[in-house]
């Protein structure tokens, strides 16, 4: 949703039609971005997972700073981005699933080391998924990047959010509060009443999903990323992530609210790179190439 940032006067269906086709483009480049290398010269391959009710076009100034080997791969969902028009998924476990059903064959097939980033309910959707996989005995994640989630307790969701009695005037409020929706998506009519349905069913998804801790400690080293102003996924609350893993590199915490990496991605960018080059100098046994 990110892409519709830029969008002008010309009415949903511009804007809308631009945004589909850059996601339908970045799905068939595997999640590419323009300048990632192919073939034998890929390095890691990076999966990224959205908020609620976001695309992975949202990763696109983050990805444009990270090395240009490797090979991001952003992960849209079902009704969002790429697969814009799709039905919508409403359980979180049976997103889990597709996206677990969607990546297997890639994960076991192709050599590369890979990794998982998500943010806000990406990064549920990023924990799940390494548990699946842990659980299911395959391929692991040689890095786990999870971004403005509070850690699952007691199988309450993380970021409780109720919809109750919220009318699309306050939705959008709350919304612009938040900072992930562009302002052409909050006061257009037209682009609303197409992405409304969609923020809805997110987050009634996450409010109604209830992830379990880990039975034990996550095995693959992960690193926690939050906005100091964050009042919906407070630092203090990402800070319980260190209880769930074996090996925790640490909680970084930026200047912003919920989307902290928005107006300057290069911070974010820099703490990923250093911590992902950790955690492949631990897979690999030595020195990983800049």
């Amino acid at each position: 949703m990110e892409s519709l940032s830029s969008a002008g006067p010309a009415g949903p269906a511009g804007p809308l039609a631009a945004a589909a086709a850059s996601a339908a483009a970045v799905a068939r480049d595997g999640g590419g971005r323009p300048g990632t290398r192919t073939g034998r010269e890929r390095g890691l391959r990076l999966y990224v997972f959205p908020h609620a009710g976001g695309s992975g076009l949202m990763f696109q100034d983050f990805a444009g700073r990270l090395p240009g080997h490797w090979d991001i791969r952003p992960q849209d969902a079902p009704g969002h981005g790429a697969g814009l028009g799709q039905p919508l998924i409403s359980e979180g476990p049976l997103l889990v699933e597709h996206f677990l059903d969607r990546l297997s064959p890639q994960l076991a097939s192709e050599q590369s080391p890979f990794a998982f980033f998500g943010h806000s309910m990406g990064a549920l959707v990023a924990y799940e998924l390494t548990r699946r996989l842990i659980a299911r005995g395959g391929p692991l994640p040689v890095w786990l990047g999870l971004s403005a989630c509070g850690a699952p307790s007691d199988g309450a969701p993380p970021d409780p959010v109720s919809l109750r009695g919220v009318g699309d005037t306050e939705l959008r409020r709350r919304l612009a509060l938040l900072g992930g929706t562009p302002p052409q998506v909050l006061d257009h009519p037209g682009l609303w009443s197409l992405f409304a349905p969609v923020i809805r069913a997110d987050l009634e998804l996450v409010a109604n999903w209830h992830p379990a801790p880990p039975g034990t400690p996550l095995p693959v080293p992960v690193s926690v990323f939050a906005g100091e102003q964050d009042h919906a996924a407070p630092p203090h609350a990402l800070a319980h992530w260190a209880a769930h893993c074996a090996r925790f590199l640490g909680l970084r915490v930026f200047t912003g609210g919920h989307f902290y990496f928005r107006e300057d991605p290069q911070p974010v960018a820099l703490a990923a790179i250093a911590d992902i080059r950790r955690a492949l100098r631990e897979h690999s046994g030595g020195p990983v190439p800049a």
